[in-house]
């Protein structure tokens, strides 16, 4: 039986692209929501008064939300109406409906629970892509590895993405961030349920809209949220519903790489108020711990990257 196919679009000062955006969807999808986030251009309106594909069912927002909240509202509604598949793309003509097959492929078949894309892919796709933005995007991939634990994933913030509902079901959907940081949250509670993803190919692009996005405004505040959500993760999978060798890796590696440079800033203070070197043996005594404890980590983080699911929930899920 094949599966139902429905397409979130958010949509906020977008009524220059969303129709043609509508329009290049193709016959396999069934459903296409289209959330007005109390858009100040009346996007719900414009759609409702311009566009003639009856797939289209157009839901309000009384208050702005945030992409986020605009993603989720579509969530639920496809929820509602039984669909097993939902692929979010925006309204503003930079993501190609073209390559929906493309990202459903690896969920129909099996292979995966969740799907985004990847602009880091090969050279070419980063044409046309902002200096600042390479930077942010390469910055925060690399804390998203260790925040979330899909190390082979890349473009964190991209926000080109097809999720099974059965899977979908059983992420928090009230928990979710509601802006900008979206798609990396869900990659975080993705991972808590140990949900495979998979990256898609794809190329940036950007249209004449003007981004509200500045990655120099939230670089920071991303890099705080993932320093948090990578310390939930780790006393979540590490110490509460499991704890294995990467728990024992991680505690002896934090504390000698702890306990090792206070011994040696204790000792060399000592040395520098009474005026006598330090012996050797203090010395490596205060080394020696501190490379063990970096060896303990380093092996931390290798079990951590051995440990990435490779089964997907999915089909499980739905035979419950």
């Amino acid at each position: 039986m094949a599966m139902r196919i429905a397409v979130a679009i958010p949509c906020y000062k977008v009524t220059r692209h969303v129709l043609g955006v509508i329009a290049a969807i193709g016959p396999a999808v069934e459903r296409i929501y289209a959330v007005d986030d109390a858009c100040p251009d009346g996007s719900g309106k414009f759609i409702e008064e311009y566009n003639h594909d009856e797939r289209v069912r157009v839901l309000y927002h009384p208050k702005n939300r945030g992409v986020g909240g605009a993603v989720v509202t579509a969530y639920q509604a496809a929820l509602a109406d039984d669909m097993d598949i939902v692929v979010k793309i925006d309204g503003d003509g930079q993501m190609n409906p073209a390559l929906i097959p493309h990202f459903v492929r690896a969920i129909v078949q099996g292979k995966a629970d969740y799907t985004k894309g990847n602009r880091f892919f090969r050279p070419e796709s980063l044409k046309g892509m902002p200096p600042i933005r390479l930077f942010g995007n390469a910055a925060l991939s690399f804390i998203n590895k260790l925040s979330t634990g899909y190390w082979p994933i890349m473009d964190p913030t991209n926000g080109y993405t097809a999720i099974h509902t059965a899977v979908l079901r059983e992420l928090p959907l009230d928990k979710l961030e509601r802006r900008y940081f979206f798609e990396s949250d869900m990659l975080y509670h993705l991972s808590i349920i140990r949900a495979v993803v998979h990256d898609v190919p794809m190329d940036a692009v950007y249209a004449d809209e003007e981004s509200n996005l500045k990655v120099s405004r939230v670089l920071p505040e991303f890099m705080l949220k993932h320093v948090q959500r990578f310390f939930k993760r780790y006393v979540y999978v590490y110490l509460v519903r499991d704890f294995n060798l990467g728990s024992l890796y991680s505690l002896f590696g934090a504390l000698l790489s702890t306990a090792s440079p206070v011994f040696g800033a204790v000792q060399w203070a000592h040395s520098a108020a009474t005026g006598q070197p330090a012996s050797s043996g203090t010395v490596m005594l205060a080394a020696l711990p501190l490379l063990i404890g970096i060896q303990c980590l380093i092996a931390f983080l290798h079990h951590d990257v051995s440990s990435v699911p490779t089964e997907p929930l999915a089909g499980d899920l739905d035979a419950r």
